[in-house]
Order: C-alpha cells, then structure tokens, then sequence
C-alpha cells in the first residue's frame, strides 16, 4: 500500500468521519482515498475552496463531536495557521497531515523534505503547545495516524502528522489489525462551565447538539467561554494552561526507539532519514554505533537522549538545514553535528558512513 493510502485508512480505522480540505501534492492521495470511502462509512467528505477553508470545515466538525481530519503540504499548511491557532484556543481535537515537501514558497512540489518541523511547532502566533508526530513506513502511516487520533482526543488539541514524501509516496507491505484501540473524549458534566479544567488541565467536551450551551471563541475567554480579553492574570492562567496540559504529559507522550544505547557515535532521526540510518546498521553492524529514531518530535522528548550514557556525538540527518539538531542542542552538553540534506534526495549509505568514520 502506498503511504498516503495508509494514513487514510488509518483515520477510517480510527474512526474519523469528516475530511475538509484542498488537494496539493504530494498529499493527495490521502484526499481521494478519503473522498472514495468516507462515504462508504456514513462519513462526508467536503473540498473546500482553499486550505483555509479545509481546516475551518475540519474545526466546525470537531465540535459536533466527528473525529475531524484534513491533508496538505507546505504551502497550504502556511495558509492554515491562523485557524490552527484558532483551534489551540478552542481547545479543538483534530489532526493535520503535513506531507512535507521543498520549500520555501512553491519550491519542489514533487520532492520530499522535512522543512515544516519548526513550522508546526511554532507557525501560528503566541504562546501555545502541540504534540507532532513522524513515520518513517508505509505501516507508521497508518498506526501514527491511528495515535494523531486517540491523542488529539485525549488533550483536546490539534496533532500534527509530520510526514515527508518519500514515506507519503513509497509503497509497503502493511498489517492492519481489526479494530484499534481509540480513546474517547471526556464527557462535560451537564451544568460545568464549558472551559473549566479539572486536575488533568483539560475540560470536559461540549458537544455541538447535546444541550449545552456553550460560546466558542478565539479571544482570551473565561470558563463559560466568553470574551474576557483585557484582564491579564485571566489571560496568563488560560494560556498557561493551554500549554502545560501537553508539556506536563510530554514523557508520557514520548515515543521513540533506541539501537545499541552503549554506542559512542549515535545517530537520531525521524522520518524517512531513519531507513538509510538502518541500512547502514544493517551493512555493518557495530555496537559502537547508535540510533534513536523519534516517532513523537512535539513535545520534544529530552529524556531520550539519557538512553545513550556513553554518547560521545550526535549526528542528525535531516531533510532540511538543522531544524531538530538545533532542538536537540538545547538538550544536551554532547557534541550534535547536524547532517542536513534537501533538494528532494536522501542521505546515502556512503554519506552516513563518512560521518561515523570521522568521530571514530
């Protein structure tokens, strides 16, 4: 199955029951297979005028209870973050499909890059917290996708799939078990103002068309949802909030594999710079060397880089000039040497090598 593929059925399997959006390579696919099935399952399938529209259509539907989706790539994932901040401020459960390609602007639409890691991050304006994830295979595309859904759900926010071309596009062998695990969204008890957060920080969902009444806005609001815009300690508490409800639970969120944890040289990556990692371990296995792959980039998980007590360096390979070496400076005392490559092609096995070779 092709990889686009795979995070559709990802999302049916997970119970996703709405897709708004815009086609734009190299995401397409995920829209057609979308448009083809959703239907087939009591689903709707919308396009939308523009991606602007996409992720709006995606918001609304959140709120009548639909687990909620759209796809794109770089350009239209720029048009798309003043409603994903929107959507952080709403506390509105849905997932974004980025298919990353080369940038800047039109740039290289049918060539893979991984240029929007930051982007994700940090693209909309203010203070606020995501959780992004990254495949690296045909059947991480489907299960990522399957977790982008169940998470979104769990902290009542917008998850991000950060995947890149060549795993969009690549074609695999895939299992795809008969039901997957999904975790509802917390029930508001009935007279709980809308936005009042319990211990876990996050509220209760109130469902569009379930007798609540509820105000939804994108200005700085109180618990019942209304406009409160000008008093500070209300604004620093929500935003606060907003942001420690993800952090707090960042190494429960974590997810990331680690080969050879006594190595002294180790390679991390995420996405498809991870298969030349693994063909160069495959070639030439050598305790020495290490890898940790992240599949959750968003809340950065620090405490990943502990598994490696005898790290003398870092080598990042990266579809872009640093992006998450530079994250992973923040981290550590340990030497990074970032190792970016972008232009559309992959790092080799003869390039990999040559940077183990010089810190041997």
């Amino acid at each position: 199955m092709q990889g686009n593929t795979a995070c559709a059925e990802g999302a049916l399997a997970a119970g996703c029951r709405f897709f708004g959006g815009y086609p734009i390579t190299p995401s397409t696919e995920v829209a057609e297979h979308m448009a083809a099935k959703l239907p087939r399952v009591g689903g709707v399938f919308i396009q939308m005028e523009d991606e602007i529209a996409g992720i709006a259509s995606v918001i609304g539907a959140s709120w009548t209870g639909a687990r909620a989706m759209t796809a794109t790539s770089g350009p239209g994932f720029s048009l798309m973050m003043e409603n994903i901040g929107f959507a952080v401020m709403t506390e509105t459960p849905c997932v974004l499909v980025n298919i990353q390609r080369g940038g800047p602007s039109t740039g290289q639409p049918t060539m893979s890059a991984q240029a929007d890691m930051l982007q994700c991050r940090f693209g909309s304006h203010g203070d606020y917290s995501i959780i992004a994830l990254s495949p690296a295979s045909v059947q991480e595309m489907f299960e990522l996708t399957v977790d982008a859904f169940n998470l979104a759900d769990r902290f009542r926010v917008p998850v991000f799939l950060m995947a890149d071309e060549i795993i969009g596009h690549m074609r695999e062998r895939i299992e795809i078990p008969d039901s997957v695990p999904r975790e509802e969204r917390k029930i508001l008890p009935k007279g709980t103002p809308p936005f009042r957060a319990d211990e876990g920080m996050i509220p209760g969902f109130p469902q569009f068309g379930k007798g609540y009444g509820v105000h939804v806005t994108g200005l700085t609001h109180d618990e019942r949802g209304y406009p409160c815009a000008t008093s500070p300690s209300l604004h620093e508490d929500l935003v606060k909030r907003l942001v420690a409800k993800v952090e707090s639970a960042r190494h429960e969120i974590a997810d990331y594999r680690v080969t050879n944890p006594e190595a002294e040289v180790v390679f991390i990556t995420y996405g498809s710079p991870a298969r030349t990692v693994e063909q160069v371990l495959h070639d030439h296995p050598d305790e020495r060397i290490g890898h940790l792959r992240f599949r959750v980039v968003w809340p950065f998980p620090e405490k990943a880089l502990d598994k490696f007590p005898d790290a003398k360096v870092f080598l990042v390979p990266e579809q872009n000039l640093g992006q998450i070496a530079r994250e992973i400076e923040r981290h550590t005392c340990i030497p990074v040497v970032p190792l970016p490559r972008f232009g559309g092609a992959l790092h080799t096995p003869a390039e990999l090598e040559k940077a183990v070779e010089a810190w041997r």
